[in-house]
């Protein structure tokens, strides 16, 4: 938590650097709020860690600035101080407003990286709920398609590979369950997905042996065949490839590796019979 608002902060760091002094003193004869103090008081407080306050005098900025520039750069600094104490839907509520109030504003990118972060921090069990990892998926995507160039790019592009994990193991948490009760077309449905749509993750190997196992069991040995084939082309050296190497071939036996202490009983054997 500490990294992550201290690599944001670091990004934001020149919202109140562009305030100048001159434009301060305009407002000093005005009767009017100097929103550039309430800036100020809110800049401070952010730095303080005290971000509920910070929050709310962004939003007091916001209201008392008329160049619109500085107003968007409160309404922003207003959202990140709420996704920093964990009002996640306060801050999308804000930060959704900011970009809709203030298209133009240079910085709308940072609201959007924002956005995909809050998402992204709310994916819970991707077994019972999709909701929220689609939903970060979706807003991950485009952040990297319209800002490629970002240097919050590469964050983006990690978290989404973790994403696409998480989907791959959803699958393969239904497709294990369709095995266990019987349900093979339902499971052969869930595996091929991973392996058609999520052939880059962890768990393209074992949904390619349940493949093997599932149509071999039913009777279409052909099909075994393929899947096992497309394993032992592209992972011959994998476990799961040997498994499916036995379905097919009964006669193929695994050779279990020896333990230090097996080959040590073994030489030991053979002491023993030549002294017999």
């Amino acid at each position: 938590m500490l990294i992550r608002i201290l690599l944001l902060l670091f990004a934001f760091n020149f919202l109140f650097l562009s305030c100048s002094k001159k434009e301060e003193l305009v407002y000093e004869t005005s009767k009017k709020k100097n929103p550039y103090e309430i800036y100020k008081e809110a800049y401070e407080a952010f730095n303080k860690r005290d971000y509920f306050f910070a929050a709310k005098k962004f939003s007091d900025a916001e209201l008392n600035f008329d160049r619109v520039e500085f107003a968007a750069k409160s309404a922003l600094m207003n959202g990140f101080s709420l996704y920093a104490i964990n009002f996640y839907d306060e801050s999308l509520e804000s930060l959704n407003r900011y970009l809709k109030q203030y298209p133009a504003d240079e910085n709308n990118e940072y609201a959007h990286y924002l956005i995909a972060v809050i998402y992204y921090e709310q994916i819970t069990d991707e077994k019972r709920d999709l909701d929220p990892i689609l939903k970060a998926k979706e807003k991950i995507e485009f952040f990297i398609e319209k800002f490629p160039n970002n240097d919050y790019s590469t964050d983006l592009k990690f978290k989404k590979d973790l994403i696409i994990n998480q989907l791959a193991a959803k699958e393969m948490y239904v497709g294990r369950y369709y095995v266990s009760v019987k349900k093979w077309i339902p499971a052969i449905n869930r595996f091929k997905k991973v392996v058609e749509k999520y052939e880059k993750t962890i768990f393209v190997e074992e949904a390619l042996h349940r493949l093997v196992e599932i149509y071999y069991h039913i009777g279409a040995e052909s099909e075994a065949k393929s899947y096992a084939a497309i394993l032992g082309y592209n992972y011959n050296s994998s476990d799961w490839f040997k498994q499916s190497y036995k379905v097919i071939n009964k006669d193929y036996k695994i050779k279990k590796k020896s333990s230090p202490k097996d080959e040590n009983l073994s030489f030991l054997k053979k002491i023993i019979k030549k002294i017999n």
